[in-house]
């Protein structure tokens, strides 16, 4: 980790006025990653909430250079980008490839791997909303098992697990991973920041809460996301140099259905099934707790 500290910087790379749903986790952390990364960044997004978010011309909601492209082109801009900036002999600049488990897990996964495979200087970031929001919550690779979406209303089935792409990014050559949750904005920046100054293909999974596809009340966002680490849903940790450190205790975590019973696309479970979850991630978060 870096030695970054307290406050964080009061520049603002973000400005009010986006477009993005009340609640919605995206904004918060956008906001966080370009305070962290500062002005000398250039970002690209495919189809998806943010390629809305930012605003419709002739407004425009972010400080930076942002590229919008198509859905399953993150890899490849990227690549271009920082290609172009290298031949005209631009430095210190920033790579960012920002988009959402759909368009990185699924629709973009081939151009993220050639990018990797190249040794990419880029910063790639999944927002992880675990579905396809934009366009009306459809299951994705990311969904969680037993997850409501308007493609899986019954609850995703629990034999479909949730695809681990950090270890599909690490086995395909990153040079530095790490999980991001906008509850805790010092460990999150300080990822980014560390991330920043290691030259190569990096990849960082951004825990995204959505209001509306989770179904839950907008005022929740942050609780929720505090939730999902505090119960072991979504682990914290880094990976580098062929190692993974976990930078948020897994030990005394809360019961999963602290987590499960504020969201509307888990209400249709049952206590067993609850109960078989919560087993299940248990046995999940020992393994890796063995792995460390």
């Amino acid at each position: 980790m870096t030695d970054y500290q307290l406050p964080l910087p009061k520049e603002e790379y973000m400005y009010p006025g986006h477009s993005a749903c009340p609640g919605c986790g995206e904004p918060i952390s956008v906001r966080m990653l370009l305070k962290a990364l500062g002005p000398q960044t250039i970002m690209n997004v495919p189809a998806g909430c943010c390629a809305v978010i930012p605003g419709v011309w002739p407004t425009y909601s972010l400080k930076v250079p942002l590229i919008d492209h198509a859905f399953e082109c993150t890899g490849a801009v990227s690549s271009g980008i920082r290609a172009a900036l290298d031949h005209f002999g631009k430095e210190g600049i920033t790579v960012v490839g920002w988009a959402g488990d759909g368009g990185t897990s699924d629709i973009g996964l081939q151009a993220l791997s050639g990018a990797v495979d190249r040794g990419t200087d880029m910063l790639y970031v999944m927002y992880d909303n675990e579905a396809y929001m934009n366009t009306g919550n459809q299951c994705s690779s990311a969904t969680p098992c037993r997850a409501n979406t308007t493609t899986t209303p019954g609850g995703k089935s629990h034999q479909r697990n949730k695809k681990d792409i950090m270890k599909m990014m690490i086995a395909n050559g990153i040079v530095y991973g790490a999980s991001l949750n906008p509850a805790f904005p010092e460990d999150f920046m300080e990822k980014v920041v560390t991330a920043k100054n290691i030259p190569g293909p990096k990849f960082l999974h951004i825990l995204s809460p959505c209001p509306s596809g989770w179904k839950f009340d907008p005022r929740n966002t942050i609780k929720i996301a505090r939730l999902a680490t505090e119960t072991g849903v979504f682990p914290l940790y880094e990976y580098r140099n062929g190692e993974t450190r976990f930078t948020k205790d897994l030990k005394n975590r809360k019961p999963l259905a602290d987590y499960l019973h504020l969201q509307g696309r888990f209400r249709h479970l049952s206590t067993a099934d609850v109960e078989e979850m919560q087993s299940i991630l248990d046995q999940n978060l020992q393994k890796l707790l063995r792995e460390e």
